[in-house]
């Protein structure tokens, strides 16, 4: 028996983007046999408009504790690479093409403390090519601590936009510009980690895109101590593709891996620690990994899951009946989770976890990922 590549099953009921994923097994007769979470409970039901029961928490204020202060990337204004925000460290050896990227997200600059500080110490490498990016500076200094969540982009979000019908366009922005001078990059990249943060709380996890070679990169990292144990293989955006998305890394033939990290809260020094743990792990594995897909040492047995649903808010009011943490685990099927205009929000089937809820969403707005446990690599 084999696993085949995963399938998006679209129907009315499922608009905005929200998208159900099966997960099919294709036995030794050729039919299939859908496994779609064998679902217990209804995603959605629909309420009386004068409900007084699971009223919803509200929508969170705009307040956060900013602990981590911006780091000086004056020495990244003008590298020696021509493109700022560009490094590359070059072994002058043959050996895999390693890309390190930070701050796609101008107020995600725990990031760019983690650059910042490898930069510093100089990274010495046995093989291969070490390129470090922050990818935008620009939406960076426009930080401000009284208004931390502004500075995100300054025209549109850097990482939904790396499908080849965006980046071959006519169109313009600030983040299409700097992602057409970046991509040479990233298009010679053999292994790509991805630093993000997460602005309200969630667990740490790894993202891997639906490729058994970016999954691969995924665990081997995961694999190491001191480093999230999560690996998820979600749905993308609806929205735009993300950098882990590329054609080099999407494509069936290739040999690109890739993979995000989504290290912590965005203003917290314990959240560069765990990228710096990350990228150690990388730079110690990168032959490995490049060559067998694995790492010479796993420390730890990693967990993966794989999202079934991506939970778009379709009203204004949407709100959560509790402040969720990213990678809870919900025990039982039909446990309310939010409410979206008459909609009540259930988890379909039991030990459903929650993927980086987003407290504050707008209409149309990526709310919550859903996900189950699996044991089984994805392959692709």
């Amino acid at each position: 028996m084999s696993y085949a590549p995963w399938c998006r099953y679209g129907s009315p009921g499922r608009p905005d983007g929200e998208q159900l994923v099966l997960f099919c097994i294709v036995g030794f007769t050729g039919t299939m046999s859908c496994k779609a979470g064998q679902r217990h409970h209804p995603l959605r039901i629909r309420q009386p408009r004068l409900s007084e029961t699971l009223p919803g928490l509200g929508r969170p204020p705009l307040v956060f504790n900013v602990a981590l202060s911006p780091p000086d990337l004056l020495s990244w204004r003008a590298p020696p690479s021509g493109i700022p925000g560009v490094w590359v460290f070059d072994s002058g050896r043959s050996g895999p093409e390693i890309v390190i990227m930070a701050m796609v997200h101008g107020n995600e600059y725990a990031g760019g403390w983690a650059l910042e500080n490898l930069r510093r110490g100089a990274p010495v490498l046995s093989s291969g090519r070490l390129t470090l990016i922050l990818a935008n500076l620009e939406a960076f200094d426009r930080f401000d601590a009284a208004n931390p969540v502004m500075s995100r982009h300054v025209d549109e979000d850097l990482n939904r936009l790396w499908h080849n019908t965006r980046l071959n366009s006519r169109e313009h922005s600030s983040e299409l510009e700097r992602a057409r001078k970046i991509q040479p990059y990233i298009a010679r990249a053999d292994l790509l980690l991805d630093l993000h943060s997460t602005l309200w709380p969630s667990e740490p996890l790894f993202i891997a895109p639906p490729r058994q070679r970016s999954t691969e990169l995924a665990c081997a990292l995961a694999g190491g101590k001191e480093l999230p144990q999560m690996v998820l293989t979600d749905l993308g955006h609806h929205s735009g593709s993300r950098l882990i998305e590329h054609a080099h890394f999407m494509s069936p033939g290739g040999t690109g891996r890739s993979c995000l990290l989504e290290a912590g809260p965005h203003w917290e020094p314990s959240t560069v620690t765990v990228m710096e743990s990350a990228i150690a792990r990388l730079l110690a594995e990168a032959e490995t990994i490049h060559l067998r897909g694995q790492a010479t040492e796993e420390s730890r047995q990693t967990e993966m899951a794989v999202v079934t649903d991506n939970i778009i808010a379709r009203n204004a009011d949407f709100s959560f009946v509790r402040p969720w943490e990213g990678g809870a685990m919900i025990p039982k099927a039909g446990t309310p989770l939010a409410h979206d205009g008459h909609d009540l929000i259930c988890t379909p089937y039991d030990e459903c976890l929650l993927i980086m809820p987003n407290l504050r969403p707008r209409r149309g707005q990526l709310a919550v990922r859903l996900a189950r446990r699996t044991a089984a690599l994805f392959r692709s």
